[in-house]
């Protein structure tokens, strides 16, 4: 994410060397402190985003998991009701439902994990944006008079592997992104032969839990 990316460069800056490079050393570091800002309110609003989805995507797993109970029930009383294709028909979708529940979980903890990476981005950003504020006019009056002195120190960037960890996120995040993509299609492209095979896989659960319902039921024959 490149928002991500430029709240790690502001993160990893070193006043100290952004004012050594300077022309104008109090411009800088008031560009330096505004870009933080700038940031921070962006970061912020994704945060907010993302924690929504967060939540929307938990709101979908429960109103399906809820679903698969519910047609579970109503295959019992078709059960009850002696009315077996009934009970199939509600167990499938039962099935159904049980399978997009585990879904959305999966979609739910990928983006519990995009949360946390945002709020642990602004929490550094803010750190940082604090400490810059509190140092900005100790830093411009060091750096002038270690000018005047003549003792300005040279001293480069260190990038850290940071931006290597995120470059390294964001291809995998690309990479199964593709395999999902790859998978979908496939998927789409299966021939007869394997939907056939699925729906008579699919029979057989449906099959199983009906006999397991009139099992607990004592209505076997």
């Amino acid at each position: 994410m490149a928002l991500l990316e430029r709240v790690a460069t502001l993160v990893r800056a070193n006043l100290n060397d952004l004012i050594d490079k300077a022309e104008d050393p109090e411009k800088m570091i008031k560009q330096v402190i505004l870009d933080m800002q700038n940031q921070l309110l962006q970061v912020k609003t994704q945060v907010a985003i993302a924690m929504a989805d967060e939540h929307l995507l938990e709101k979908k797993q429960k109103e399906n998991e809820d679903a698969s109970v519910d047609w579970m029930r109503r295959a019992e009383l078709a059960v009850d009701k002696k009315q077996d294709d009934l009970a199939r028909a509600a167990i499938e979708r039962s099935v159904s439902y049980r399978g997009l529940t585990a879904n959305f979980k999966e979609q739910v903890a990928d983006q519990r994990v995009q949360v946390e990476n945002l709020k642990s981005a602004l929490r550094k950003l803010e750190q940082k944006l604090v400490e810059a504020q509190s140092k900005a006019d100790v830093l411009v009056a060091q750096h002038r008079r270690s000018r005047a002195v003549g003792k300005a120190a040279d001293a480069g960037m260190a990038m850290g592997d940071g931006s290597k960890a995120a470059a390294f996120d964001r291809l995998k995040h690309k990479v199964n992104r593709e395999e999902a993509v790859a998978m979908a299609k496939t998927d789409l492209a299966t021939d007869n032969v394997e939907d056939r095979l699925t729906a008579l896989e699919r029979e057989d659960v449906i099959e199983q839990v009906l006999v397991e319902i009139k099992t607990r039921k004592g209505l076997t024959a």
